[in-house]
């Protein structure tokens, strides 16, 4: 069953990405890792790879790109990896959250039932 708008039939796919079918071993993309355009895009850019500068101006997870894009997650990272190693983006993965005191959220709960 086809999703309206969407185009992945395997010709267009294996265009996108020169015949790759996976990307790179080494390859630092996840779904949640932050990715961030160092330039803006440029006239002769794969339309694809524009979109993703244009997408990532701000840190954008990998996921919220292959949705801008309408492709699979597979195929935009493929991309991605394209635009690392040419150096017009960065990737980094979100930090983790802030270490919490036990003791603080004890009293935290404590008070919440309180109320």
């Amino acid at each position: 069953m086809s999703r309206p708008g969407r185009d992945d039939s395997p010709d267009r796919l294996y265009t996108l990405t020169g015949g790759r079918a996976h990307s790179a071993a080494d390859n630092p993309f996840d779904l949640v890792t932050l990715v961030v355009a160092e330039c803006d895009p440029t006239t002769g850019m794969q339309s694809e790879h524009a979109t993703i500068l244009r997408l990532a101006q701000r840190p954008t997870a990998v996921v919220e790109l292959a949705a801008g894009l309408r492709l699979p997650v597979s195929i935009t990272k493929i991309l991605l990896s394209d635009l690392l190693a040419a150096g017009r983006v960065s990737a980094r993965h979100p930090r983790k959250g802030a270490f919490i005191d036990p003791d603080v959220l004890e009293q935290v709960l404590l008070a919440l039932r309180n109320l």
